[in-house]
């Protein structure tokens, strides 16, 4: 089995870096720059930086803070908001990504996928599902969970992942910012019908959420924000648990 990774998610709007509950009511997080950092030396395994109003708001990505964020960091970097050509891509690369994350944009035009792939190699490809509960399925979101795509979220991501998606970030938008555990129904869902890392998103509370996660929602990877930002749990916290109960993990030396 694949070490498991632990991933803080920097959700930045305005410049700084933001969280809330269910995609609303967002609170002041912190410096983007200053806050990654910390995880770079805390001993997280990846940083995803994510522009959460940018495809609302119709901009482009924040690129300079990104440049800031990558120029302080040895972790591999996954950057997303607002990306909608091969070009912003490529800025992104440059700019210190080593992975792109595309949500909105991928929905709207799904052969931005394939022309990613093709450009960069699927694994610098992660397509974002921002996924709600609707009857006894999930149904899909974008622009920062402010619009219904009314796309089924387990096909949604086997067709990205047929399009040449080298990973998926799957976010529960009903557990988001709750801490009340992960969506492991979804995860599980989509960890069994597709065939690329998977990364939990949305719903952190506790340590065993973690596990849970990787255990019963078959995740690859597991992602927070609020509860890293806030302190309320650490990183080597989270990793000397899965190592007690089995699950392999990065240790930093």
């Amino acid at each position: 089995m694949l070490a498991k990774r632990i991933i803080p998610c920097l959700d930045v709007t305005g410049g700084r870096v933001v969280k809330g509950v269910n995609f609303i009511d967002l609170i002041d997080a912190g410096d983007p720059v200053e806050q990654a950092q910390f995880y770079d030396e805390e001993g997280a395994d990846e940083l995803v930086f994510l522009d959460i109003t940018a495809s609302s708001d119709g901009r482009e990505i924040l690129v300079d803070m990104v440049r800031r964020v990558a120029e302080r960091i040895h972790l591999p970097f996954t950057v997303g908001g607002g990306i909608r050509s091969v070009e912003d891509m490529r800025q992104l690369l440059r700019s210190g990504a080593d992975k792109i994350s595309i949500n909105t944009a991928a929905v709207e035009n799904p052969t931005l996928i394939s022309a990613g792939a093709k450009a960069f190699g699927s694994q610098c490809v992660v397509v974002a599902i921002d996924a709600k509960r609707k009857d006894k399925s999930w149904d899909t979101y974008t622009h920062g969970g402010r619009r219904s795509a009314d796309m089924d979220a387990i096909e949604w991501a086997k067709k990205a992942v047929e399009l040449g998606a080298g990973e998926l970030l799957i976010t529960s938008m009903d557990c988001d910012g709750t801490q009340s555990g992960f969506d492991n129904n979804l995860l599980a869902r989509i960890s069994e019908e597709t065939s690329v890392p998977v990364i939990a998103s949305g719903g952190a509370g506790t340590v065993q959420h973690f596990i849970d996660a990787v255990e019963t929602g078959k995740a690859d990877a597991v992602l927070a924000a609020s509860l890293f930002h806030f302190r309320k749990l650490t990183i080597e916290e989270i990793k000397k648990e899965f190592l007690k109960n089995g699950i392999p993990i990065r240790i930093p030396a």
